[in-house]
């Protein structure tokens, strides 16, 4: 059946996997070492599908802060050779060990004195031979048994640069906000590193009304601004509470002449704040907590500066 053929190949490919945690051992130890002290770049190499591996590793220790790129290794015989650097250690990956156009890429490598990793399923193969660190990434059998295609080997490799990867970036202090700084457009980027300042809205936009004035003039600001609310300042400019469409809809309800009411009278004193340079998701969790859409800013003198909407943060992913 055709489900019986695909769980097979996922047996084989996750024992594949299994198979390799005895295999890090010192070697692999010592190539994270290596890898750590690196002054330059790490360099991944490989033919074929192993290739397409090593762009994917490369990709990983570039995202968890390791400056690593791709060298294909049959443009490297034709002039990408320039790539490399003293300080730089080469990843190299290949199943068989023997692959041509990585065996000829190595004269270069040891001429520039540069570290060598080989992710290989022959450890006695050349390129093993020739490598400072060999990792064994062998299979039992690949998954594809007609003709062999590359499949619980690339797996193993990949499986294996992911270790690797890992282990560098806890051995170099790695940390969420760092992932965030090379990841400003993503969801742990947008939650870390956006402030309230980015993304509050200031001057003309900012609804705010004194609390000497009539409630006619705060409820054209609420309808005018679309926040749903309006700051109340004192004479001197400072918050001293917020008038909500709650506020309104409590206050009709008591049947009071809302228009000719001032401010003050029907304001909701000491509102939550937050500061401008505080992060964007700690203001979703202010809003969160106490079940509000609107947040104001103040200043360090408690003027308000700015708002910010629930809509705001969730339109900014900052979720």
């Amino acid at each position: 059946m055709i489900t019986d053929r695909g769980r097979r190949v996922l047996r084989i490919e996750a024992d594949a996997i299994v198979a390799l945690i005895p295999k890090v051992d010192e070697q692999f130890g010592r190539a994270v070492e290596i890898l750590r002290d690196c002054r330059g770049r790490v360099v991944l190499t490989g033919m074929g599908k192993s290739g397409s591996i090593a762009q994917k590793i490369a990709s990983t220790m570039a995202s968890t802060g390791t400056p690593a790129f791709f060298l294909h290794p049959a443009e490297g015989s034709h002039g990408d050779l320039g790539m490399l650097v003293r300080g730089d250690v080469v990843i190299a990956i290949s199943n068989s060990g023997e692959t041509g156009e990585l065996i000829e890429l190595l004269p270069a490598i040891k001429r520039l004195g540069l570290k060598l990793i080989a992710l290989v399923g022959d450890v006695s193969s050349a390129l093993a031979r020739q490598s400072d660190v060999a990792i064994d990434v062998s299979v039992a059998e690949e998954a594809c048994s007609i003709v062999d295609a590359p499949t619980a080997s690339t797996t193993a490799a990949l499986a294996m640069g992911d270790a690797i990867a890992v282990a560098l970036l806890e051995e170099r202090g790695f940390t969420e906000q760092d992932f965030a700084q090379l990841h400003p457009a993503g969801r742990l980027g947008r939650r870390l590193l956006w402030r309230v300042c980015d993304l509050m809205h200031i001057g003309e936009q900012l609804p705010v009304v004194s609390q000497e004035a009539l409630m006619g003039e705060a409820v054209a600001e609420i309808s005018q601004k679309k926040f749903g609310m309006t700051a109340v300042v004192d004479g001197a400019g400072k918050l001293t509470g917020i008038v909500t469409d709650g506020d309104l809809r409590r206050a009709l309800q008591g049947g009071i002449d809302l228009l000719q009411r001032r401010v003050e009278e029907c304001m909701t004193p000491h509102p939550k704040t937050i500061t401008s340079d505080a992060l964007a998701a700690t203001a979703l969790e202010v809003m969160e907590r106490h079940a509000i859409t609107a947040l104001l800013i103040v200043d360090a003198e408690g003027r308000p500066e700015g708002v910010i909407h629930l809509h705001h943060l969730l339109k900014a992913g900052v979720v």
